[in-house]
């Protein structure tokens, strides 16, 4: 048949005796002429264009704007083509029932496809190079097409075509497309002036586009790459190469920034302030102000959802048609059909519809538009989400710098509740965001889907529905229960952790005294309850997934039974699976209803617990200290010294800044200021927020430019005085007043830099940044390198320095935990002199110093440093030997001011404080001149050089802990990483699973598929029973009916009680291996050696115990069940369509191989992506709970700005990455949906031409649209899985760990009772190693120490004492020589025996949370005159007794509640309640001060007349009466006798040491 446009059946086709217009066919051909115009000039452009455009367009994306009417002209093409795909459709069926081809049906249809595809890629093109001039050829093709159909139209309605006729319609759709696409084009022109104007407008790009730090590109791209996240691919696949850092993805956009949104929230929630302020009792909304500000964002999300959700009955719909159009075609096939009259080719709309290939296309792009909407609304919610959360951690965080300091000491604001606001609370109102749009979504959907199967099956429906209506209550009911599980779970697990914490901080001592057993258990029964209520959660979330499953089987059992036995009609396979299809839809939105109300609820609550903390108190505007502490955000941006500082109320601004200018020029002071630069003047009450004054009657002025010390004993209110006066107290009544000129002569031209009214304040309690030595330092102010230099040589910083890793780039960091108190402390002090302000207030510097320290600190840093300076210096001391030096003295005395004046004032009105002063003097070691030796460094360097020795090994050891990731960096061979980066942890998963029992794994497996295998079964009877009831005769229809009744009801009930099982075994499976990894793990840590301890750092031990066993608890089991149910519906689901249709299988190749790049790809990018949300989420929380620990610091310096600063930075960075992760999210989903479709496409297509029989046509397409929902899942969960498997993977590398050899050869029965009696002990020979691998630490060390002796041993730094002390324990491998001790040698006892009988008191006192008598007694073995006895020798009695509760009085974590001295005594309480003949003490006097000293001094003369005592000593005073002294130099035992003999020696070690009182 050849081919002719016109069709050669039809003679008159070419006739045009009635016009030329008149012939359809001309008309028709008229069509092609701006179409081919169009592809003849665009072609040679784009080819050009393309070839010297591409390779820049991929670098920069500088040039990218979008023209006026973008996103219109976009989606006006997109309906064009879609009207242009009908075009075609129609006229290739009209064509069909002709008897010759007519081309001229479809073919200018086909090319007007092919138009204007090229022209949205056209216009792509000259939009991102900018050159609009070229639009004009677009702007012509508008205009022609424009005319060319409204010819036709005309031609149309002339002819009388009625309405009905689907050409009539198609054409006049386009008429209206091309008139509104000229009119976009004619608003181009006028809006850009390109042409027809005298002067073009010249538009820049977005800003962001500019700054090409900026990666996320979604706001700037066109509407089509908006929609399937094409701008991704490039990371996407680059994260196959290397890995994704910060770097790849650059910066926020500017309008998604925290700053950006928080001004737009402030602005909001200030208005709603404004509205409530004449209202006392009510609270500004929350809510409404977060609806103003990103209420519109909320709106288009709900929209798309709208969209989405009313598309997906277009699938139902679908499906019964074309099962419909299927049945009717077998059935008609017998009669033939007739030929349409060429004359009158047109087809109305409903024989259209009624194609079948028509609607499997209709589908098709149903499906794809519906999942395009659907992915857009959850973007479009998950941006606004981001960008309020960013919004609430500033209010957040500009809230907490404003806190008053007595809300957070007095607890009604703790750290606990901060971090909770910023971790929990902010995430929760972010989540309730992302599913606010089901909200109102859901009703619509859950109404439509029960209209429409009413429509399907009659009243039968309405069961169906009524079930699932009924059974949604009791989701609701799980879903509350489930979260009252979590919540106690958490609980639980808070309690757990805080007890595993106490045992690693404490591991030490609980070794020494070998009591981590009790430890253990008392962390095991916490575990214990936490199980139990993991029960209970895992237990509610297998009944929530097995509703999930069952309630639409039950809803389908309970429909078609009720049909069958309701309505004459027999079923058809078009109702059943148009209702099947329904169902699940239906299910859909009654699950997460559950969920939604349950995050609203959780929502409301997160916006009351808000709303508290915004309104909560905050401290007095400290105007009198001259700068505005509340420095806005805008200033944050350009913070220039005199912005913000120079509003000072008392001096004209000229003189400011004449001081700013000119720094050289002597200020002459004004003379009537007499020299002070702080006065508290008319008597200051000053309160702790309570009502009660902690500080009363204070009248006290503080000279410029010269030092004043505050003494007074230990809670007399010395640094409550400070903190008065840096305003952080409440004033009851009294001012603060600074004086005006604190410019004293500026001795260095950095005067000009002094911040005027910032104070440098060291407190008391160091407090450290997460950050390097260096920016501790300096904290933020400009690097001065003589000056830095100068400040770590007055705090001796450098010894330690040097001892760090990296020097002082060594992060140091989680509140210095890596450090020791005197070592931070000093980091602090060097902060306050590093500062260049006028006043530095140093709160109790030396309390942690060794008197060596304290006196070079005084020497260097103040004497010299600071007075040189000319600062105004405030300290806060017990240290009275340094009184002489201060040139003002304020003495206090229970809050009040007892004296105030010089030493020599003092010294003549008040003899009798002054002779006190002398006598403690006195006993303080008198002024002492040192040598700058090398070797005379502190004893702190020493736990710490013992933490950095072995570098090699740290290392080590930390590379095996962090994963075993180093194996890929070692492997420089590309190929191999890639492999390792894409490959699963398939190994990691068998531990997994088989750590909960091979039998429930088992069990597991085989339920599962036997669950899969009845669901298949349940719609597959339900295909042959709809299908047989057509051909079937009347008679036997009662019985079949009943049959086919019958198995249906059998099979369903299998497949309800089936899920109930497989949900129930993966919550056990995963119940059970979490419990015993938890168990190993414990147990393998508890037992773990003190060298593990000292190398890993707390923080990583920490976190296996928390977050990863967190992962292992609650997150893995639902993505296990959730990955096993999805991928075996898929694969379920491809069976079955492939036995329907064979030839499916062939279509599924090319479809299986995109699938498998597509998750191949998404699994590495999402893995890093992952990563980096989770490691920029740690420094932004550490970055809150740092500055609320650290407020004070932070106000006293006036640092606020920049640590808002960093704050916004923080965020972004995590929102950024978090953003990138939905963003890839929304990839996968986008690409996976879009494969589903085709699938659904393919399966309709070779079901239609293959097909058995119509029941098994329904059968393949209602499991092909299952797919579309699953194959996300799929993936999503094999990326989770792999991430949350890295969890398992890090347990287990602590699980191969070698424990301490616990065993001894002599059985704990064979040790006498009282053993060691005497507390005789022979050292014999002895050699001490820390590991295997090491250098020993003590050589051939022989010693002979009698019953009751005192012995002392001392030695420099680093020459084995504490090493020693750990030997007596074991706590150290001896590898040659012994101890004996009464006769018997410790390394043939048990350990546990051996460490029980002796006794030791370290350097830092250790207290647990719990009861006194815990403390003192945890074995509870002593009776309570034992323990009152003992707390009265170390003289703690009448403390004690004063405690609510006496011992049973509470001890709050670490001892907080008492001061560092208090502590030390009661470990000495404690290590006298254990009646052993021999106590160690290890540098026991190190960290206290004098009085303190004494009294430990003389109980150990008195209390333990009888027992042998040795003491490690930090200063060889301690000593000089001890019976005995071992002196140790490099391990050796230099010198053996009694002091006094030993000072005979005049050139002997220990002489020389204490010569230089090290």
């Amino acid at each position: 048949m050849s081919l002719a446009f016109c069709g050669n059946d039809n003679a008159s086709a070419y006739n045009i005796s009635a016009g030329v217009l008149r012939n359809v066919c001309f008309v028709d051909a008229l069509n092609l002429v701006p179409h081919v115009f169009l592809l003849f000039i665009t072609f040679p452009i784009l080819f050009i264009g393309w070839g010297s455009q591409s390779s820049k367009v991929q670098i920069h994306h500088n040039t990218w704007l979008h023209f006026p009417g973008h996103n219109l002209r976009w989606i006006l093409t997109f309906t064009l083509l879609f009207v242009h795909v009908c075009e075609i459709a129609e006229g290739i069926v009209s064509d069909t029932q002709m008897k010759s081809r007519h081309l001229h049906l479809f073919l200018p249809a086909i090319m007007g496809f092919v138009a204007a595809t090229v022209s949205i890629v056209y216009y792509h093109n000259i939009e991102t190079s900018n050159f609009p001039k070229l639009l004009l050829a677009l702007f012509v093709y508008w205009i022609m097409a424009f005319v060319t159909k409204t010819i036709k139209l005309v031609r149309y309605c002339q002819d009388g075509v009625p309405f009905s006729q689907l050409r009539f319609c198609i054409t006049g759709i386009m008429v209206i497309l091309y008139g509104l696409l000229m009119a976009v084009e004619i608003n181009v022109i006028r809006v850009r002036r390109y042409v027809f104007f005298m002067n073009p407008q010249k538009v820049k790009p977005p800003e962001d586009l500019q700054d090409l730090g900026v990666r996320f590109l979604q706001p700037f791209v066109n509407l089509l790459s908006k929609a399937t996240y094409w701008w991704m691919n490039t990371l996407i696949i680059s994260a196959h190469k290397k890995p994704v850092d910060l770097k790849a993805i650059g910066k926020l956009p500017i309008a998604m920034r925290a700053l950006t949104n928080y001004i737009c929230l402030k602005e909001a929630y200030e208005e709603q302030k404004k509205k409530v302020e004449d209202q006392p009792n009510r609270s500004p909304s929350i809510w409404l102000a977060m609806y103003s500000a990103f209420g519109r964002p909320i709106l288009l999300s709900s929209t798309f959802r709208y969209l989405a959700d009313l598309l997906g009955f277009a699938g139902p719909l679908c499906i019964s048609g074309i099962v419909q159009g299927f049945q009717n075609t077998t059935n008609n096939t017998n009669n033939t059909e007739k030929v349409k009259d060429p004359s009158n080719s047109y087809l109305s709309s409903e024989e259209f519809l009624r194609n079948v290939y028509v609607l499997a296309v209709l589908l098709f792009l149903a499906l794809i538009l519906q999942r395009t909407f659907l992915q857009a609304s959850y973007y479009v919610t998950t941006e606004t989400g981001i960008n309020l959360r960013g919004a609430l951690l500033a209010m957040i965080y500009n809230k907490i710098l404003r806190l008053s300091t007595s809300n957070l000491s007095m607890g009604e604001m703790t750290l606990g509740q901060i971090n909770n606001l910023v971790a929990i609370e902010t995430n929760q109102l972010m989540w309730f965001l992302f599913l606010c749009p089901n909200l109102w979504a859901m009703p619509v959907q859950i109404i439509m889907g029960v209209i429409l199967l009413y429509n399907l099956l009659g009243v039968s429906a309405l069961v169906g529905a009524a079930v699932i209506v009924l059974l949604a209550p009791i989701q609701y009911f799980i879903a509350t229960k489930l979260a009252e599980a979590q919540k106690s779970t958490l609980d639980y697990s808070t309690e757990r952790l805080k007890k595993t914490n106490e045992i690693l901080k404490g591991i030490k001592l609980l070794k020494l005294y070998a009591w981590e057993h009790i430890f253990c258990t008392s962390v095991e029964e916490t575990r214990m309850k936490e199980l139990t209520s993991l029960k209970t959660f895992a237990l509610h979330t297998s009944l929530s997934i097995f509703m999930n499953a069952a309630i639409p089987i039950a809803a389908v059992l309970a429909t078609f039974v009720t049909y069958a036995y309701t309505n004459e009609k027999p079923l058809q396979p078009a109702q059943a699976f148009a209702s099947l299809s329904l169902f699940h839809i239906l299910v859909t939105p009654l699950f997460l209803l559950s969920t939604v109300v349950r995050f609203a609820v959780k929502a409301i609550v997160s916006v009351q617990k808000l709303n508290e903390f915004l309104l909560s108190d905050e401290i007095g505007d400290d105007s009198w200290r001259g700068g505005d502490s509340s420095v806005s955000y805008e200033s944050c941006k350009k913070h220039t010294g005199l912005h913000t500082k120079a509003i000072n109320r008392r001096q004209p601004l000229r003189y400011q800044l004449e001081g700013y200018e000119q720094p050289a020029r002597k200020q002459t002071r004004p003379m009537e200021i007499d020299d002070v630069a702080i006065k508290v003047v008319t008597n200051g009450y000053f309160s702790w927020g309570s009502g009660l004054a902690t500080l009363s009657n204070i009248n006290i002025r503080i000279p410029t430019g010269q030092m004043t010390m505050i003494v007074g004993q230990v809670g007399c209110g010395k640094s409550s005085l400070l903190l008065a006066i840096l305003g952080e107290m409440q004033t009851l009544e009294g001012k603060v007043h600074w004086s005006n000129v604190n410019e004293t002569e500026p001795s260095f031209e950095a005067s000009r830099s002094r911040n005027r009214y910032s104070v440098a304040y060291a407190a008391q309690k160091p407090w450290l940044l997460n950050a390097t030595v260096e920016e501790n330092i300096i904290f933020g102010s400009p690097f001065n390198k003589q000056r830095y230099k100068a400040v770590t040589d007055a705090c001796s910083l450098q010894p330690d320095i040097d001892l760090l890793p990296f020097g002082d780039q060594t992060e140091i960091g989680e509140r210095g935990i890596n450090l020791s108190g005197g070592q931070r402390q000093r980091i602090c002090v060097a902060r306050a002199l590093y500062q260049n302000t006028n006043i530095v207030f140093l709160d109790d510097p030396f309390s942690a110093l060794d008197i060596h320290l304290s006196d070079h600190l005084m020497q260097e840093g103040i004497l010299k440093f600071l007075q040189e300076d000319k600062r105004t210096l405030v300290l806060v001391t017990h240290k009275l030997q340094y009184l002489p030096h201060a040139d003002w003295i304020i003495a206090m005395k229970d809050g009040m001011v007892l004296r105030e004046g010089t030493l020599k004032d003092i010294q003549n009105k008040d003899v009798e404080l002054y002779e006190h002063w002398k006598t403690l003097m006195n006993r303080q070691d008198q002024e002492l001149e040192k040598d700058m030796e090398a070797d005379q460094t502190t004893l702190e360097r020493k736990t710490l050089r013992r933490a950095m020795y072995p570098r090699e090994s740290k290392s080590q050891l930390e590379d095996e802990d962090e994963e075993e990731e180093e194996e890929e960096d070692e492997d420089d061979n590309m190929s191999t990483v890639m492999r390792l980066r894409t490959k699963m942890p398939w190994k990691t998963c068998w531990r997994y699973l088989t750590s909960g029992g091979f039998f429930l794994l088992f069990l597991m497996i085989f339920s599962k598929l036997l669950k899969h295998s009845v669901i298949v079964a349940i719609d597959y009877w339900l295909a042959t029973w709809t299908s047989m009831d057509n051909t079937n005769e009347a008679r036997n229809a009662e019985d079949d009916k009943t049959y086919h009744v019958a198995v249906f009801s059998i099979l369903s009930g299998a497949g309800i009680v089936l899920c109930l099982i497989t949900s129930l075994t993966v919550e056990w499976m995963g119940l059970t291996a979490a419990k015993n990894l938890h168990h190993n793990l414990l147990n393998k840590i508890i037992l773990g050696p003190i060298r593990f301890f000292d190398m890993t750092p707390l923080g990583l031990i920490l976190n296996r115990f928390s977050a990863d066993t967190n992962i292992i608890d609650q997150h893995i089991p639902p993505t296990l069940e959730s990955l096993t149910r999805s991928t075996l519906l898929c694969l379920s689901a491809i069976g079955m369509i492939s036995y329907a249709t064979p030839w499916f299988l062939v279509a599924l190749v090319p479809l299986g191989i995109a699938f498998y790049f597509i998750q191949k790809y998404f699994r590495v990018a999402s893995k890093d992506l992952q990563e980096l949300d989770d490691s920029t989420q740690l420094p932004l929380l550490c970055h809150f709970s740092e500055t609320a620990e650290g407020l004070t610091t932070i106000r006293a310096f006036g640092h606020e700005a920049r640590f808002k600063q960093r704050m916004l930075e923080l965020t972004d960075t995590n929102n950024i990455a978090y953003l990138f992760l939905s963003a890839a999210n929304r990839w996968l989903e986008v690409r996976t949906d879009y494969l589903g479709a085709c699938i659904v496409l393919t399966a309709a297509v070779t079901s239609i031409t293959e097909g058995p029989n119509s029941g098994f046509v329904g059968l393949g397409l209602l499991y092909a649209l299952t797919i579309t929902n699953y194959l996300n899942w799929v993936v999503r969960n094999l990326a989770d899985l792999e991430v949350q498997m890295g969890a398992v993977k890090k347990v287990h590398s602590f699980l191969n760990m070698e424990s301490e050899n616990y065993e001894g050869c002599l059985d704990p029965s064979q040790v006498p009772k009282d053993w060691p009696q005497e507390g005789e002990i022979k050292i014999e020979n002895l050699c001490v190693r820390y590991e295997n691998n090491l250098k020993p630490v003590l050589k051939h060390v022989k010693a002979y120490i009698k019953p009751g002796q005192k012995v002392g041993i001392c030695g420099r730094t680093g020459s084995g004492k504490s090493s020693l002390s750990l030997a007596f324990f074991r706590m150290v491998d001896i590898f040659d020589g012994r101890i004996v001790i009464d006769g018997i040698d410790i390394s043939k006892l048990p350990l546990h025996t051996l460490r029980s009988r002796l006794s030791i008191i370290l350097q830092d006192p250790i207290l647990f949370s719990g009861s006194i008598r815990f403390n003192l007694d945890p074995e509870c073995k002593c009776t309570d005159d034992r323990l009152w006895e003992a707390l009265e020798i170390a003289q703690l009695k009448n403390m004690v007794k004063s405690l609510p509760g006496g011992l049973d009085a509470m001890v709050t974590e670490g001892g907080e509640n008492f001061s560092v001295g208090q502590r030390q005594l009661f470990c000495l309480a404690r290590a006298f309640v254990r009646k052993s003949s021999i106590l160690i003490m290890d540098e026991a006097t190190a960290s206290i001060d004098m009085a303190t000293e004494n009294i430990l001094q003389k109980v150990v003369m008195t209390a333990f007349s009888d027992r042998t005592v040795v003491t490690i000593a930090h200063r060889v005073s301690h000593i000089l009466d001890a019976n005995l002294v071992l002196v140790l130099s490099e391990g050796f035992l230099v010198e053996c006798d009694t002091a006094s003999n030993l000072l005979l020696k005049e050139d002997g070690l220990f002489t020389t040491l204490v010569k230089t009182h090290k």
